[in-house]
């Protein structure tokens, strides 16, 4: 598979990623496809194997996602600015702290967003919650998976 295909992969990937944020968008839909074209153009193990990954633990996020309270992020008050402040958190700990770091850097992301626009630390805390409570965590455990399943892909294009 050419660096361009490769390029292509990595930005439908990042699409995705974007997408598990924004409410409406199939954003871990476009993840699973970019890893199952990935697969589909360059056939080794590793590559099916990290496809086999990505849908076992698609699917297990879907059941986790089911047993979570459904999702009410308007009634929180929760803006796109959040999205972007949770997302970016995520990010700079999934890379930061290895894979586990997603989960604090997203909660401060949250926090940072909320922190700045209510000023106080309890008022901020109390909007954390709240935001947790009301579908923050279910997009934390899709937004969490799509991560491992970039991280599995970016390990197996460099070192596989």
């Amino acid at each position: 598979m050419g660096v361009w295909d490769l390029l292509l992969v990595g930005a439908v990937l990042l699409l995705g990623l974007c997408g598990v944020l924004v409410p409406g968008v199939p954003g871990s839909w476009l993840v699973w496809a970019a890893v199952s074209w990935w697969a589909l153009k360059d056939p080794q193990p590793v590559s099916w194997w990290v496809l086999v990954g990505a849908t076992v633990a698609l699917f297990t996020s879907q059941v986790v996602r089911w047993a979570l309270p459904p999702r009410r992020l308007r009634e929180s008050s929760a803006t796109p600015r959040m999205a972007v402040y949770a997302g970016l958190g995520a990010l700079a700990g999934f890379f930061l702290v290895p894979v586990l770091g997603a989960i604090p850097g997203f909660v401060g992301g949250i926090y940072l967003c909320e922190r700045r626009r209510l000023g106080r630390h309890g008022e901020a805390m109390a909007a954390l919650r709240t935001a947790m409570r009301s579908g923050g965590s279910s997009v934390l455990a899709e937004l969490f998976t799509c991560l491992l399943i970039m991280g599995a892909w970016l390990g197996a294009v460099f070192w596989g």
